[in-house]
């Protein structure tokens, strides 16, 4: 039974009507540009098949109750005056009514049921997914226009601000904004977009090599501050503003680790400029060549990957059916994203999994996803 199915049936079961809306908005994978948002740079990530979705109708006060069919729980906050539920699940839904509240929209209140499929704690960005569809949610039944980048600049605040997560543009903005069969080239300094299509006859795979990331949040925050450093040394604001020509030709003064952290970023922004130009141009060779130099420059010179992420991506990158390969996300565990030929998924996923739990006798999951469009409401009747 299809999530859409799921949600409806049950919120018939809850409510005895038919719900008059339902909104998904999805996870996602960045297929390269790691490392680069909080410089200024430039991502390519998609939209994943893989969803939050929520059936639901207004009601006549300011109450909203969801039930959460993966959780078999149900919240119940006030849209106009959340209340922090720290640890809760719903504590994305109420933040999103906060900060939509607080930049003065008028939100009517809602009954509803959701259930996802994105993989949590897997690094597909579960989460934006949630504060995406939250906000569909609430333009909908509020008779607010959406706007997509306004509303993934809503949920990133939420995020920051209610949930207390430091985090990028990125998430939100591709889970508001994706398009099927296309990546989204995203400007992190104007966010501006460009849809870019994936080449055709591949298929993107997520390696999920069953770690997650410990406690690096001074990692990430050494890197950042890094990152900070070189482009003072270069005297700009950011290191987007300094080309690999700048970086050869004065780099060369700056502390060793500084420099590397430097030379990943530089090199990085260049690779996604440039895979974008060749999945124009349909060329999944050259993409997977990019994808394998991002790897090796996230794992050399940034140092953000690990034993089992280097293990799966090596694996994967060691098949003729295989692209390329690469971490993906922060790093330090979490998951790799390949480029495979289409037919040959199966056979390719059957090996990489059982080759990696002989090397590190850990069990991987493998998602094969497809390009998704973006936040919406859904036709009950298609």
């Amino acid at each position: 039974m299809d999530l859409i199915d799921t949600v409806v049936k049950k919120y018939k079961a809850l409510y005895g009507s038919e719900p008059a809306v339902v909104v998904r908005a999805p996870g996602r994978v960045n297929l390269i540009g790691e490392h680069t948002d909080y410089n200024d740079g430039f991502v390519l990530p998609m939209a994943i098949d893989r969803s939050f979705w929520i059936a639901l109708s207004p009601r006549d006060d300011s109450q909203v109750e969801i039930y959460s069919i993966d959780l078999d729980e149900t919240d119940r906050f006030d849209a106009v005056s959340p209340t922090h539920h720290p640890g809760n699940w719903g504590e994305y839904l109420r933040g999103i009514a906060w900060y939509l509240t607080k930049q003065g929209y008028l939100l009517k209140g809602w009954q509803g049921v959701a259930a996802g499929n994105i993989p949590i704690g897997a690094g597909l960005s579960s989460s934006a997914g949630v504060e995406l569809a939250t906000a569909r949610a609430f333009c909908a039944v509020s008779g607010i226009a959406w706007d997509a980048v306004e509303m993934a600049k809503a949920a990133q605040r939420t995020e920051i601000e209610w949930v207390g997560v430091n985090c990028g543009i990125m998430d939100q903005l591709i889970s508001a904004t994706g398009v099927a069969d296309h990546a989204v080239l995203i400007d992190c300094r104007t966010l501006d977009l460009e849809m870019v299509p994936l080449p055709a006859g591949t298929s993107v795979v997520v390696l999920d090599t069953s770690t997650r990331r410990g406690l690096v949040d001074s990692a990430y925050n050494e890197r950042r501050s890094q990152c900070e450093e070189a482009a003072a040394y270069f005297g700009v604001s950011a290191l987007r503003d300094v080309s690999l020509a700048d970086f050869e030709a004065k780099g060369s003064g700056m502390p060793l680790l500084t420099r590397k952290r430097a030379k990943h970023v530089i090199s990085e922004n260049k690779r996604t400029l440039e895979a974008a130009e060749v999945m124009k141009q349909g060329n999944a060779q050259a993409l997977g060549i990019l994808m394998n130099e991002s790897h090796r420059s996230l794992a050399e010179d940034f140092e953000v990957s690990s034993d089992a992420l280097n293990a799966i991506v090596a694996i994967s990158q060691g098949r003729s059916e295989c692209y390329g390969a690469r971490m993906t996300g922060a790093g330090f565990g979490g998951c790799g994203v390949a480029l495979v030929k289409s037919g040959q998924v199966k056979g390719f996923s059957t090996y990489v999994g059982a080759r990696y739990k002989a090397e590190t006798g850990l069990d991987a999951k493998l998602y094969v996803c497809e390009a998704a469009d973006g936040a919406e409401l859904v036709d009950m009747a298609s």
